[in-house]
């Protein structure tokens, strides 16, 4: 059986943290290690996952859950605390308001792993839902059927909620903390370019493995997250591959 880390980063998230757990709660796959990783709350917060843990050893399932509570300098130096922290095979970043959609996402993921020669990255589908869970769409940027690092100049194609990165490999790429909203996307890419160097598959699960909450951090600073990955793709692509993609993005927006 393999095992699963998710990661959920908080600070003072007591209107949107219980559906988070509750989705992992709910998960009938045992093999779980759920870290939540506070940067010191002064809400309900804290309550509500000490909440959770205490139903989740009631519910005897078989996760794990982990409290962790202190300042920190930003999501990312929380999501690298998570990270360092990491005990599972694969590793994946479910956030505060983001959710598991079923009760067997996990297992059905688990079913599609080779456990002889595991994948370096998982990757499913994207909903986008409101606060109360309710489906609004289909993430508008849809993954490949064959995922590479390259696939990223075309925007980030698979959301970093849905993106399950082997813990041996994606422990050893720490996150770049000079970008304030976009450090997961340069992570995702140097994550695939690991794997391709170990000639690791990346592997489509053709499955909806995560519902985003609509109003996440990066859509509320949307300018700024803009400016830090068209940084972020210049330094992966270069300035003219960066350059004639953000001309095509903006035609293909002016032609809609």
């Amino acid at each position: 059986m393999i095992k699963f880390t998710i990661v959920t980063v908080t600070y003072n998230a007591e209107g949107v943290l219980r559906p988070t757990t509750d989705s992992v709660l709910m998960q009938s796959y045992a093999g779980v290690e759920h870290l939540i990783i506070d940067g010191a709350s002064t809400d309900r917060t804290l309550q509500i996952a000490e909440e959770y843990r205490q139903k989740s050893a009631d519910a005897a399932c078989g996760h794990e859950i982990r409290i962790i509570s202190e300042r920190d300098k930003g999501i990312y130096d929380a999501m690298q605390k998570g990270l360092n922290l990491a005990q599972g095979d694969y590793i994946c970043f479910l956030n505060a308001g983001d959710r598991l959609p079923n009760a067997d996402t996990l297992l059905m993921i688990a079913d599609k792993v080779d456990n002889e020669r595991m994948p370096g990255v998982l990757y499913g589908d994207t909903d986008i839902v409101d606060g109360d869970g309710n489906y609004l769409f289909r993430r508008r940027l849809t993954p490949p059927d064959h995922l590479t690092w390259r696939s990223f100049r075309q925007g980030m194609v698979v959301c970093h909620q849905a993106f399950y990165a082997r813990t041996d490999i994606a422990r050893a790429i720490p996150y770049d903390q000079q970008f304030r909203y976009s450090a997961d996307v340069d992570w995702c890419i140097k994550v695939m370019k690991a794997c391709e160097e170990k000639n690791l598959e990346l592997k489509n699960l053709h499955l909806t493995v995560a519902n985003y909450l609509q109003e996440g951090q990066t859509t509320i600073h949307h300018r700024a997250s803009l400016r830090e990955r068209f940084r972020v793709m210049v330094r992966h692509y270069g300035w003219l591959s960066t350059i004639i993609m953000h001309v095509w993005f903006a035609i293909r927006q002016l032609f809609k």
